[in-house]
């Protein structure tokens, strides 16, 4: 297969996904599409192709080819951990479901170990909303750096790192260079994608390329990369042998269950969520990327969805198309604007765009992102608001002057005692019209408890309750390094 060669920059990341110095990226999945011609970036296997399977794990059984492999005690461990809980095991490869086809494909097509396709398990248990606290994102665990080599945007509107499906097409093309670098050896990627290839490298060097293909164990690693063979290890004995330890594989089709959509205009996720009848949970984790409550207004809008819906978009998606799919608009701020003028352009009021963006001054900075809502301004919905808690506010006080409910307030803050507000507290306001919206946009990530954490620390950085963090883990109080919590944010 022809590449081109990318000279890349030496970046040396603490965490995650490592950089390489040389890189052969091939492609991206492209922008644009038709509602008539949808698809992945390539048309996706026929059934009849893949008839011979009957689900996901028993094309990986048969494909994977890696079983010169041992059982060591830290092995034996991680499955032990595993089989202390089968359910949440069988849960934890549910995860894979809308992902794992697509992967094992693109593995499969660069001629690469079936294997690879377990690495999402291991880096964020295949969540694509999955966040490290050194700044690793997505189901791959990219760093910053790493994105921009490899081709990943990010911007106000996406985060493609997230994005299950562009973030894999990297992070495949980034295994297959470790691949080729190290001479098709399946520990030395693991541990270079883990520690980086140039950590790795060295790490082989102190001791012999020999020495180190013998017994990968020899190497001086760090902790988190020692485990990470025996992490990967351990669910691989436990799928392929699944039925010697008694585990009960998620049933996952062997076939796309995932298909493309576009259109030309900017689309509101969940006016296109409800156009297909879809929950909006599920579009918003088909398409992380999105980082907003809509798609960018500068570029085509481009939806991953289930395939049984393709059909919806391809009858009526012309109609939904031409339809007002959106009811805001962004503007970004050139010379020359002032709040007098655009509200007079986009026929709402001052007052409403200074509510809506935050906005504590009227003077505005060039190139700042403002949302404008698009109708009538008596009916106007507003996504998301805040409010300081300042002295003598209430959460009645605050239902008036925001149009909600106090309820509703106490809902979207986690608040149990209506009496206990505190001053300076920084409270969620959702207009009532979409309250069930805002909770459709919250997403939950994972975090990896450090040295000198608490539950007041990690509410404070995330902007959520502590409560709230309590009822994500099971009424948890005592927090040690390393240890991985779950934790709710609103996806604006």
């Amino acid at each position: 297969m022809e590449r081109q060669l990318l000279t890349l920059l030496l970046i040396l990341l603490l965490s995650g996904c490592q950089t390489p110095e040389q890189f052969s990226f091939i492609k991206e999945v492209p922008e644009s599409g038709s509602i008539e011609q949808i698809s992945l970036e390539e048309p996706m296997q026929t059934v009849e192709e893949i008839i011979d399977y009957e689900n996901i794990w028993d094309a990986f059984i048969d494909k994977s080819t890696f079983s010169d492999y041992q059982i060591d005690a830290l092995t034996l461990n991680y499955m032990n951990k595993h089989l202390d809980n089968p359910e949440l095991f069988t849960n934890y490869l549910d995860n894979s479901y809308f992902f794992i086809f697509y992967i094992m494909q693109e593995l499969e097509k660069k001629g690469l170990p079936i294997e690879f396709a377990l690495l999402p398990f291991i880096e964020s248990s295949y969540d694509p909303f999955s966040i490290s606290s050194s700044g690793a994102v997505g189901l791959w665990q990219i760093m910053p750096p790493t994105a921009n080599l490899l081709g990943l945007q990010k911007d106000w509107w996406i985060e493609e790192r997230h994005d299950p499906f562009k973030s894999s097409l990297a992070a495949i093309n980034y295994i297959d260079y470790l691949y080729q670098r190290f001479d098709n050896n399946l520990y030395f990627v693991l541990i270079a994608y883990n520690a980086g290839p140039t950590f790795t490298q060295k790490a082989i060097n102190q001791i012999g390329r020999r020495n180190a293909e013998k017994n990968y164990k020899q190497l001086r690693l760090p902790s988190q990369t020692q485990n990470y063979v025996p992490k990967f290890l351990a669910l691989l004995e436990l799928i392929k042998n699944f039925e010697k330890y008694g585990v009960e594989l998620p049933n996952i089709p062997y076939t796309p269950v995932i298909d493309r959509v576009s259109f030309e205009q900017q689309v509101e996720i969940i006016n296109f969520s409800d156009f297909i009848g879809e929950k909006p949970e599920l579009i918003y984790l088909l398409n992380a990327g999105y980082t907003k409550w809509a798609t960018s207004p500068k570029k085509p809008s481009m939806f991953y969805i289930p395939i049984e819906k393709k059909q919806i978009v391809i009858e009526k998606g012309n109609e939904f198309a031409v339809s007002k799919n959106i009811n805001w608009i962004s503007h970004e701020v050139s010379t020359g604007d002032n709040l007098w003028d655009l509200a007079k352009k986009y026929e709402t009021k001052i007052q409403i765009i200074r509510d809506v963006n935050q906005l504590e001054r009227d003077l505005l900075s060039i190139d700042q992102i403002l949302l404008i809502p698009v109708g009538n301004p008596k009916n106007i919905i507003i996504p998301f608001d805040s409010h300081v808690v300042s002295e003598g506010d209430t959460l009645w006080s605050l239902s008036n002057k925001y149009n909600v409910t106090p309820k509703q307030i106490m809902l979207m803050n986690d608040i149990k005692n209506p009496n206990e507000i505190r001053i300076g507290a920084k409270l969620n306001i959702g207009n009532k019209n979409i309250y069930r919206n805002i909770e459709s946009k919250k997403r939950t990530i994972l975090y990896s408890v450090k040295q000198g954490d608490n539950l007041y620390k990690i509410s404070q950085l995330f902007n959520v309750s502590v409560e709230s963090i309590k009822r994500n883990n099971s009424g948890i109080t005592l927090l040690k390094p390393g240890q991985i919590i779950k934790i709710t944010i609103l996806a604006f």
